[in-house]
């Protein structure tokens, strides 16, 4: 290797991620293993187990104890706090889909803050790794490199770069996205448009009219070139604004000048149940979490930011109808986000709006943070799947239930959808309102992609209209051209979907449930979050309860059902039509808008590894919504199987009632 080439002399021992569970053990016990001695490789290494959401009130050194801390294998949790900062281990090795899951930032911090300097796996999120690059972490898919560092040979940057585009490089090269930015972002501006007239999807499209210049990102970027895009709305909650503003005050001082500070919006929307959160309360972090509170409020007031805050029980009585809050991107959805806007957001489930007809995305702390004094937001430009949903959805079949579906095709579990653009069309998507095609650009995130969008048309100006009080009109440009290049089409017969579950460990374990072999009893069900928080969510619970309640029927002795509202939008339209009768008559505890049970940080989540838990929400990683094993179902899946005290679709629950019946008449 030339003198010249900057290279790292990384420690030789290698934390193995592997399925063996004894093999993790002695690598943090001081054994040099070889690559052979691990496989097979652990995949689909989650956030959630890399830094569960309990330590998430960590934003500083302390967050260097507990990387890995939740991760499970051979249904054992292997690695115990300061465990990799104590072994003096410097990489860690896995399989594919490392860093699936949420946006949290938290989890590379952890790792690098530990001592770790590089991850070597089959294939990253795209989040994650984007996340990783803009800390200065590395990461690279080259397993050749395993044998050359525990053989003590520097490796050169280079290498560690290989195959990146040239601004991901640069970043790492200049050790993080805050010192590019300095470097490099002091001459933005909007690129001018292509003249070309080949043909495009809506998103590149939307892309093209947000994209920035930069001395190093091109003005028209082809899919795989790192670039640049000014964003409509940016948005922030409450997990993230303080690491966003500790970093920013240290880099450039008090007080900050922000970009267009008016199109900033900070969310409450995780902790307004955090004292019912048993992983918060067992591990003493309620006081952490108000702290997080208390620093995201002072951020905001020092600079006059919109903010909305969740309500307390308390508060929710006392509410006159005057506060608007909820889940982040559900807000987003309700009131800001509009067709051909771009939008972003410190967390993976960002693309719901994209249900709009714009472009929404997920990003980490450090990417919120350079946007909150530059206005440029960062991606690698994406290739898009376009997805055909053909024919018609059954009765009592939902957007949920296509989405598990879809997580368990083979395209999909092979990781083809990794940041992907995912193109919703087709005659089922013209037959769904917004609130359904939510739900599939909103589960992008579990699908592995970059984000989801379906191009606006009649429904979406009705949406607007009756939801919003907004009148808007459609451009001719907001659709995808005839002839727009796609990495692949998936057509799926919609027809021919069933209710779905998925069974616990990951959302891509879907199958339908009428061919679960055994019956599986549940103890909590849960119905709620962003993905399954809307007006037609608690469209389809109510069908199910007030047929329940109207026979006499209530929620099975042995389960909790909880019923927690996205917005206060939702509340409102739920108390306007009389449902809350039927919830409270079957015996649902309901709940004020929050992330809640989803995010683990309220009531609804399982407090012991016994539970089992049927939950409405979008993903089942381990340690998501407790310690128990959660499964994935629709609103009406939710509901029937809370009645029933098993897992159960309404139309079978109609039909054994009515069996049921029929036998006592006999």
């Amino acid at each position: 290797m030339p003198a010249s080439t900057p290279a790292i002399r990384f420690s030789p021992r290698v934390l193995f991620l592997s399925q063996s569970a004894a093999t993790v053990e002695r690598a943090l016990g001081g054994d040099t293993l070889a690559l052979a001695d691990a496989l097979p490789l652990r995949d689909d290494v989650s956030t959630d187990e890399i830094t569960p959401i309990a330590i998430l009130t960590h934003y500083d050194d302390k967050l260097g104890r507990y990387p890995y801390t939740g991760f499970t294998t051979g249904g054992e949790s292997p690695i115990g706090v300061d465990a990799v900062r104590n072994g003096g281990l410097e990489v860690v090795v896995a399989g594919k889909r490392y860093g699936k899951g949420s946006s949290r930032e938290h989890s590379p911090a952890a790792e690098k803050l530990a001592g770790v300097r590089l991850v070597i796996a089959e294939s990253f999120e795209r989040i994650y790794r984007q996340n990783a690059d803009n800390i200065g972490l590395f990461t690279s898919t080259d397993f050749g490199l395993v044998a050359r560092i525990a053989a003590g040979e520097p490796i050169a940057i280079e290498e560690l770069v290989a195959g990146r585009d040239a601004l991901a490089a640069a970043i790492l090269q200049s050790g993080g996205l805050l010192r590019f930015g300095q470097q490099h972002m002091q001459n933005i501006r909007f690129a001018p448009q292509a003249d070309d007239q080949r043909p495009r999807t809506l998103f590149e499209k939307i892309v093209a009219r947000h994209a920035l210049s930069t001395e190093l990102t091109a003005a028209n970027p082809a899919p795989g070139d790192g670039a640049f895009v000014r964003a409509d709305w940016r948005f922030i909650h409450e997990y993230y604004t303080g690491m966003a503003a500790h970093m920013l005050h240290a880099s450039f001082g008090r007080p900050l000048a922000l970009h267009q500070p008016a199109s900033i919006v900070v969310f409450e929307d995780h902790t307004s149940y955090v004292e019912e959160s048993p992983a918060h309360v067992r591990g003493g972090l309620v006081p952490n979490v108000h702290r997080m509170v208390d620093a995201q409020r002072a951020f905001a007031a020092d600079y006059g930011l919109r903010m909305h805050r969740t309500l307390t029980e308390a508060e929710a009585a006392a509410d006159d109808g005057s506060n608007v809050a909820g889940i982040s991107h559900a807000m987003v959805a309700e009131h800001y986000a509009l067709p051909g806007q771009l939008v972003v957001g410190t967390d993976s489930h960002t693309p719901h709006s994209g249900a709009l007809g714009c472009v929404a995305f997920g990003v980490g702390t450090t990417d919120m943070a350079n946007a909150f004094v530059t206005g440029a937001v960062r991606l690698t430009v994406p290739q898009s799947l376009r997805i055909v949903l053909d024919g018609r959805l059954k009765p009592g079949v939902t957007a949920k239930d296509v989405v598990l579906h879809l997580l368990a095709q083979p395209l999909i579990r092979a990781g083809g959808g990794v940041g992907k653009v995912f193109e919703f069309t087709g005659e089922a998507i013209a037959q769904l309102a917004t609130d359904e095609r939510a739900t599939l650009t909103n589960m992008t995130a579990e699908l592995g992609g970059f984000t989801g969008i379906v191009a606006p048309d009649a429904e979406t100006v009705r949406f607007l209209r009756e939801r919003r009080g907004v009148d808007f009109e459609l451009e001719d440009w907001m659709q995808s051209d005839e002839g727009a290049v796609y990495a692949e089409t998936l057509h799926i017969d919609c027809a021919a979907v069933p209710p779905m579950v998925a069974s616990p460990g990951d959302p891509g374990n879907g199958f339908p449930l009428s061919t679960l072999p055994d019956n599986v009893r549940i103890d909590i069900a849960y119905g709620g979050s962003c993905t399954a928080g809307k007006r037609e969510d608690f469209d389809h619970y109510h069908a199910v309860l007030r047929w329940a309640a109207d026979r006499g029927l209530r929620v099975a002795p042995h389960v909790q059902l909880y019923l927690q509202f996205g917005t206060t939008a939702v509340r409102d339209h739920c108390m306007a039509a009389g449902y809350l009768d039927a919830f409270e008559r079957v015996g649902a505890r309901i709940l004020q808008p929050s992330c809640g049970a989803c995010g683990n940080c309220g009531p609804g989540g399982s407090s012991s590894a016994e539970q089992v838990t049927v939950s409405a929400i979008n993903r089942n990683f381990p340690g998501r919504g407790g310690p128990g094993q959660v499964w994935l179902a629709s609103p009406p899946t939710v509901a029937a199987s809370a009645i029933a005290g098993e897992l159960l679709s309404f139309d079978a629950l109609q039909r054994r009632h009515l069996k049921t019946n029929k036998g006592d008449r006999r």
